[in-house]
């Protein structure tokens, strides 16, 4: 079972997630690599710091597997960011785990909710975020043309755990 770390942005660790991701973004929306792969890695480190966000890997034998991070949104409210899972560990639940984790973090943290947006490409976030109980914002009939806003109190999440 993967180790579940917390570090920062600047871990070389963090590196692999963040070119995945690259990759992922630019192969689902072409855009340039490059372009993404700066936005990723340039997205002001301080965001998923403490007090107010967190970073954290799932790693396997010292590598990243999955990964996931939250930042503030407002007073109340965490947004969670760039939740991955390296395809060769895909079905695994390591999704699941991050979402699970990350929610407890912001919770500790004392957030009340979670918000997030994921693109109308990845059916898998979609998927993942409608089985872990995250209220859609869109209407799940439609075909996605726009980013794909969900929501989830945490309240109950702490209250089953």
């Amino acid at each position: 079972m993967p180790e579940s770390v917390w570090v920062a942005q600047s871990d070389p660790r963090v590196r692999p997630m963040l070119a995945d991701l690259a990759r992922e973004y630019s192969a689902r929306y072409h855009r340039v690599l490059s372009d993404v792969h700066f936005e990723l890695r340039e997205y002001p480190p301080e965001r998923f710091a403490p007090p107010h966000g967190g970073l954290l890997l799932l790693l396997a034998d010292g590598v990243a597997v999955a990964g996931g991070a939250f930042q503030r949104y407002d007073g109340e409210t965490a947004e969670l960011k760039r939740i991955w899972t390296h395809r060769a560990h895909r079905g695994r639940g390591l999704g699941r785990r991050v979402v699970a984790e990350l929610e407890a973090e912001a919770a500790g943290r004392g957030y009340a909710r979670i918000f997030l947006t994921t693109g109308p490409n990845q059916p898998e976030a979609r998927g993942l975020y409608l089985a872990t109980g995250y209220t859609p914002h869109f209407d799940v009939h439609a075909v996605p043309r726009t980013s794909l806003p969900f929501s989830k109190a945490l309240i109950a999440v702490v209250g089953a755990r």
